[in-house]
């Protein structure tokens, strides 16, 4: 397959993937798989990086009126961002470092889209009644609007972000939806964080990797030298291509979500999970 077509593939897998509740790093392995590809090679392993950072920065572009509008009149959902952010990042860069890249295999990813499916079928279901009642008295769901969250559940919400840096397959979007529902937030209200709090997360783990890629360190590395122009070239369609499709993907959720919920998400992730540990399976 030709490279372009094949960034151009890879693009559209992490714009689609990369925020939806289903676990990116899952669909580029398994995308790995079936390109027949080698993800862990210097230049590959890099334009994984790459196109993750173009997805990232369609975030700040969709909500930058309500970034916006917070800083002109409360900052404090930015400030309970950035509190979920730091209770997240420092354990999680401990925790990867100490455990090692070996968790990152099919099997491991296949029990966490299973599992983790699960998880987000039980804890919507749970909140289904309270989402269609609306904000009425006794309600169990407290924070219908992000602007409400409590601090006790952003730190709640950073604290099971971390189970997605560990264990790839998790999904960073799964565990900070079903933790805030969990928390006593809307499904809006949830949804709305956890892309909030992705902003700051994803990037510095994708800006520091990137940094170590291009500067010769870390596995597999490449330099910048070592890209040829057609390199550069393939780069720019998977980041480009990467940031449209997760724009449109983030803008669909958005709406998709408020009116229908996650369980077809949850139910996605147990079919994909279940085929994926049977993948596995015949290549032990």
């Amino acid at each position: 397959m030709h490279d372009y077509l094949l960034s151009l593939i890879l693009g559209v897998v992490e714009g689609l993937t990369e925020f939806l509740p289903v676990s990116s790093t899952a669909h580029l392995r398994l995308s790995e798989a079936l390109l027949h590809i080698n993800l862990s090679d210097g230049y590959w392993k890099m334009y994984s990086i790459v196109i993750q950072l173009g997805a990232i920065l369609c975030l700040p572009v969709y909500f930058w009126n309500r970034i916006m509008k917070f800083l002109s009149t409360s900052v404090r959902p930015l400030v309970l961002t950035m509190v979920a952010f730091v209770v997240t990042a420092i354990p999680s860069f401990l925790l990867t470092k100490l455990i090692g890249k070996h968790l990152e295999n099919i099997m491991i990813i296949g029990w966490s889209l299973l599992i983790g499916g699960i998880v987000m079928w039980i804890v919507d279901a749970l909140h289904a009644k309270a989402e269609a009642e609306g904000p009425v008295a006794g309600s169990k769901i407290r924070t219908w609007k992000m602007e409400d969250m409590s601090l006790g559940q952003s730190m709640w919400i950073g604290l099971c972000q971390i189970l997605s840096a560990v264990f790839p397959g998790t999904s960073r979007s799964m565990s900070t939806i079903a933790a805030g529902q969990l928390a006593g937030m809307s499904r809006a209200s949830a949804l709305e964080f956890s892309f909030f709090v992705s902003m700051p997360t994803m990037a510095a783990a994708t800006l520091y990797t990137l940094y170590k890629s291009l500067r010769g360190k870390g596995e597999n590395p490449i330099g910048v030298a070592q890209i040829d122009p057609h390199g550069w070239v393939v780069l720019a369609i998977g980041f480009v291509v990467s940031f449209l499709v997760a724009y449109a993907s983030v803008a669909w959720f958005m709406g998709y979500v408020r009116k229908r919920g996650f369980a077809p998400f949850a139910v996605y992730r147990i079919v994909v999970g279940a085929l994926v540990l049977v993948y596995a399976s015949k290549l032990v």
